[in-house]
């Protein structure tokens, strides 16, 4: 079952610029690269993530978030549930304003920690489906 509200996925959609997509393969052909493409297109600014490193639509892949000189608003994860709780607990630690977890990941104690550091938190998600919905961004 998705985790936040739909005016708290609105808000993240409309009033962030900043997306760091975890999970971005430089190669492409995951959903990961489709969502990000989507998110360039509609305007937010992205910044791959992936440990292998390289370019991605253009743009440096980082490492990690860490490694990331500019602020990100939004961490959008493409990881395994399992693993989703590392990304989590970066995007607490560098300030991040919100996380958004795909469809199917789903880690109840990350989101439960995010949000009781204040950040908003979306998971089982996706914004490529919620932006057409709820802002009649195209799809």
């Amino acid at each position: 079952m998705p985790f936040g509200t739909d005016e708290q996925a609105r808000d993240v959609l409309a009033q962030t610029h900043t997306w760091a997509v975890v999970g971005l393969r430089p190669a492409g052909g995951n959903d990961a690269y489709a969502i990000a493409a989507w998110l360039q297109a509609c305007g937010k600014r992205v910044i791959p993530v992936h440990p292998r490193g390289g370019e991605a639509l253009g743009k440096t892949v980082y490492p990690n978030l860490r490694a990331v000189p500019d602020r990100i608003d939004v961490v959008d994860v493409f990881r395994r549930s399992d693993q989703a709780g590392v990304h989590v607990d970066e995007a607490i630690d560098i300030g991040a304003s919100a996380v958004w977890l795909q469809l199917g990941v789903v880690d109840v104690e990350a989101a439960a920690r995010a949000k009781a550091a204040g950040l908003t938190v979306l998971m089982d998600r996706c914004p490529r489906i919620d932006g057409p919905r709820l802002l009649g961004w195209p799809s």
